[in-house]
């Protein structure tokens, strides 16, 4: 067991996207980081990208192939960060899921298989690290909502209620952890510039987003990683059990997507 007075993060669903680039962030704040995904192969190409981008501190590294829905897994996952790192100071909860169906047409198995992951994984994961956070006087945790946890919108009925969930455990952590030391909060990004929306966004949806959202563009990963650090680091030593939108305003907008309400031909 490290007994080192560096920092650790823990972030899950980091082969890609937010999680990497949130996992990123902690690296370039000096932090040593322990990482988690479901998804092997990519988690694999991720953990050579960043070793070789580390070198020398190739040690503050650690990668965990693992599923958060899963209890057996997550406790699994914390004992190597006990046993690695020897501390926890940050937890992200980033893993999540989407299914976008139409109310009548998302199975059970669906709705379960969403939920499962964006808000039984960070029940299970808060749970987990708790005791490893409580060891060293405390921390922080961050879970990320979305935009769809804070209003409904077309198609999102199993991603917006799980989210809307997640809204509330947090508050129900933070409420709960606050007296021991470790804050809770939660981001809720909007349409952020990810090779998923790159994918699945067609340019009328785009259109419609940048008509909506009044900064008239999609977020940048760095920038819903800078959020979440700022809420891990000292300078939000008093802030709990909140949820920042960082959605260039959307939230504010209250306008949904006309692409989206219109029936499918």
């Amino acid at each position: 067991m490290s007994n080192s007075a560096t920092p650790v993060a823990f972030v899950t669903g980091a082969a890609r996207g937010i999680g990497l680039a949130i996992a990123r962030w902690f690296f370039h704040q000096g932090y040593r980081v322990a990482v988690i995904d479901n998804d092997a192969p990519t988690l694999t190409t991720t953990e050579a990208t960043l070793r070789a981008e580390l070198g020398t501190r190739s040690s503050d590294l650690l990668v965990i192939h693992g599923d958060v829905s899963d209890p057996l897994q997550v406790a699994s996952a914390v004992q190597r960060i006990e046993q690695g790192f020897g501390r926890l100071d940050a937890l992200i909860n980033n893993a999540g899921v989407a299914t976008f169906k139409p109310i009548g047409e998302t199975s059970f198995d669906e709705w379960r298989w969403v939920m499962a992951t964006n808000l039984d994984g960070p029940f299970l994961c808060v749970q987990a690290c708790a005791p490893l956070m409580l060891q060293g006087g405390g921390g922080a945790v961050v879970n990320i909502a979305s935009i769809s946890g804070l209003r409904a919108s077309t198609l999102r009925v199993a991603y917006g209620t799980s989210k809307a969930a997640l809204i509330h455990l947090t508050r129900q952590q933070a409420v709960e952890y606050g007296n021991a030391g470790i804050r809770v909060n939660a981001i809720a990004p909007g349409p952020v510039e990810t090779e998923m929306a790159k994918k699945v966004h067609t340019p009328a949806i785009r259109a419609d987003y940048h008509d909506t959202i009044p900064l008239a563009r999609y977020g940048s990963l760095e920038e819903i990683a800078n959020a979440v650090g700022f809420l891990c680091s000292p300078q939000a030593s008093y802030v709990n059990g909140q949820v920042l939108a960082v959605d260039g305003g959307f939230d504010a907008a209250g306008v949904g997507l006309p692409t989206l309400r219109r029936p499918a031909p």
